[in-house]
């Protein structure tokens, strides 16, 4: 579990094939700031632009850990099949500070950036989000785009689903990935956890029994 707090970001330094195919996944090799890995072990889960991932190897005096990617991952998913910078977020301990909101780093979708301009002193950033996540969008609710916690403004549904707006503070944009963003660019989506539960409960909630007359 993580909570969409940013605690680094990275950069993917190298990535490799795991086969000949588009059936086969990447390793990615990523680079971390000095200090990142000191309290982590391989087999911990490290989240990537908002994609839960396993530490398959580490490299302490390099700065660098390795990670798997499967194929289905790599579909689902965006920015994590090229070299780039990347939001980190290690797993959420018992003890620590639930800063953001409770988060599964599991990937739902992929939205769309319509919108990333600067507004006074913050920055506006409106994600087309796809039909099958609309639902779960709600104002002053929470979505996690790129690994990054954060709350909706604004909802508007369209045809092809829904277009969300978001108020980023100037230490969100400097700290995380997000100030790369541009229109047209892909973002992992991850819905919030409350409300895949309030949905599923509404769709087999049981229906109240008739009274018959006589």
């Amino acid at each position: 579990m993580f909570t969409g707090i940013i605690t680094a970001v990275g950069r993917i330094a190298a990535v490799h094939d795991l086969g000949s195919s588009l059936a086969y996944g990447k390793r990615l090799s990523i680079a971390v700031p000095p200090g990142y890995l000191d309290d982590v072990g391989l087999g911990d889960s490290i989240a990537l632009n908002g994609a839960c991932m396993t530490v398959t190897s580490l490299d302490t005096a390099a700065l660098r850990f390795t990670i798997d990617v499967s194929a289905e991952s790599l579909a689902r998913t965006a920015g994590l099949d090229s070299t780039g910078r990347v939001n980190l977020e290690k797993a959420l301990r018992a003890h620590d500070r639930l800063g953001g909101h409770i988060v599964s780093g599991h990937v739902d979708g992929l939205g769309r950036v319509s919108r990333f301009e600067q507004v006074g002193e913050s920055w506006a950033l409106d994600i087309h989000a796809p039909l099958a996540l609309a639902r779960y969008m709600a104002y002053k609710g929470s979505i996690t785009v790129q690994g990054v916690s954060l709350t909706v403004n604004t909802v508007q549904d369209v045809a092809d689903g829904c277009l969300i707006g978001i108020n980023l503070i100037p230490h969100t944009v400097e700290h995380t990935t997000l100030g790369d963003l541009r229109a047209g660019s892909p973002v992992n989506l991850e819905i919030d956890t409350i409300a895949r539960y309030v949905e599923r409960m509404l769709r087999l909630a049981p229906v109240a029994p008739t009274q018959e007359t006589s």
